[in-house]
C-alpha cells in the first residue's frame, strides 16, 4: 500500500474510531442534539444504575438483555441481532466491558455490562486526548463571539464554518491554548493527523498561512447507534455493494486481513471472486446476511469456509 493510501485508510480508521467515542457517549449520557437541546439518553432513563448481583454491588451498570429492547425500542437498531452487533462494536472499542471483565462478547442476556467512563477505566491514550482536545476547541469555537468558524467564499464556492489557518493560529494564542505560533501549527496538524481537521478541498496539510480549514466532525450531531455500523452519510468517501460470489473446486479465491473490520488483502486473478467484484481494500460489512464487522478476519474467513458455495459479501470500498 503506497504512503498516500495508507494516510488516507490510517485517517478513516481515525474518524470511525472518533464517531465510535461521540456515538457511545451520546448513548451513554447524551447531549446536545441538532435541534439543540439535551438528549435524554441510558442514565436519564434510569437504565444505567446501581445493581445487586449474587450479594454484590455493582454501581452504574446495565443489563444486556434491558439494553437490547431498548435499543430496539428507540429504534437504534431494527433488531435484538443488530442490536447486539452493535453493542459488541462498542466492547470491541473500549467504550464498554462486562463489569467482571470476564466475558468480552456481548450477550443478549441477563449479565451485567458497563460503560468504562462510569467506573474510570477508560483508556486515555494519545488518540483519545487529541479527540477530545479537537471536541473541546469546536464546542468553545462554536459559542465563542466574534468566531473564526464563518462561512467563507473561495474561487466561487461558499464553504461553511471553516477558517484560515493563520486565524485559528492567532485565536490559540489569545485563548492561551499554545505558547506560540509553531506549537500552534504543530497542533493543528495533529488534529488534520487524526481526521478532525482537514483542509476544505483536501489537497494541503496544516498550514499557519491563509489556507482555509475546517473541522471534519460535528460533534453536535446527534447520532444514531446504527450509524457505526451502516454509514450511509453523503460525506463519507465510501460506497456499499453486494457482491455474489460462486465457489468452485479452488474454492472463492480472495483473501481477508486485519482485525475488526477485516478487509480483503488479495484477490486471484480470473478467479470467482474477481468475477464477483471482490476488490482490495473493500471492508467486510456482512457475509450471508450476518453482521462481522467485530469479528476478526480469521473468524470471517472461517464463515466463508464453512457455509454455502453461493456466498453474499456486504463490502464498503472507498471511493476513487
Amino acid at each position: 500500500m503506497d504512503p498516500v493510501s495508507s494516510n488516507r485508510r490510517n485517517t478513516m480508521i481515525r474518524l470511525h474510531k472518533a464517531e465510535v467515542m461521540i456515538a457511545g457517549e451520546q448513548l451513554r449520557y447524551g447531549g446536545k442534539g441538532g435541534g439543540g437541546g439535551d438528549q435524554l439518553r441510558l442514565h436519564d432513563g434510569k437504565l444505567i444504575k446501581e445493581r445487586r448481583y449474587h450479594l454484590r454491588t455493582y454501581p452504574n451498570c446495565f443489563v444486556a438483555q434491558e439494553l437490547t429492547g431498548w435499543l430496539v425500542a428507540h429504534k437504534e437498531a431494527p433488531d435484538r441481532a443488530t442490536a447486539i452487533c452493535l453493542m459488541q462494536h462498542l466492547m470491541d472499542h473500549d467504550m464498554v466491558h462486562h463489569v467482571c471483565d470476564k466475558r468480552p462478547v456481548f450477550k443478549d442476556a441477563k449479565l451485567l455490562y458497563r460503560f468504562r467512563k462510569d467506573d474510570g477505566t477508560f483508556p486515555f491514550n494519545t488518540e483519545v486526548k487529541v479527540f477530545m482536545l479537537g471536541q473541546r476547541l469546536y464546542e468553545h469555537l462554536m459559542v465563542a463571539k466574534d468566531s473564526v468558524l464563518q462561512q467563507r467564499e473561495k474561487h466561487g464556492v461558499i464553504y461553511q464554518r471553516c477558517f484560515p489557518g493563520c486565524q485559528l493560529i492567532d485565536w490559540l494564542l489569545q485563548n492561551a491554548e499554545v505558547e506560540g505560533r509553531k506549537q500552534g501549527a504543530e497542533l493543528c496538524r495533529a488534529l488534520q493527523e487524526h481526521g478532525i481537521l482537514q483542509h476544505v478541498l483536501k489537497k494541503h496539510n496544516f498550514f499557519d498561512s491563509g489556507l482555509l480549514y475546517q473541522f471534519s466532525i460535528n460533534f453536535r450531531r446527534r447520532r444514531r447507534l446504527s450509524e457505526l455500523l451502516h454509514d450511509d452519510e453523503p460525506d463519507k468517501e465510501r460506497l456499499k455493494r453486494v457482491l455474489t460470489v460462486i465457489g468452485d473446486a479452488l474454492g472463492w479465491g480472495f483473501v481477508v486481513r486485519g482485525m475488526a473490520p477485516c478487509y480483503v488483502q488479495a484477490v486471484d486473478p480470473g478467479s470467482p471472486a474477481a468475477a464477483g467484484g471482490v476488490k482490495i481494500r473493500q471492508f467486510m460489512c456482512q457475509v450471508n446476511g450476518q453482521c462481522v464487522l467485530h469479528l476478526d478476519y480469521r473468524t470471517v474467513s472461517r464463515l466463508v469456509m464453512t457455509g454455502p458455495r453461493t456466498v453474499v459479501l456486504e463490502v464498503m470500498e472507498p471511493l476513487e
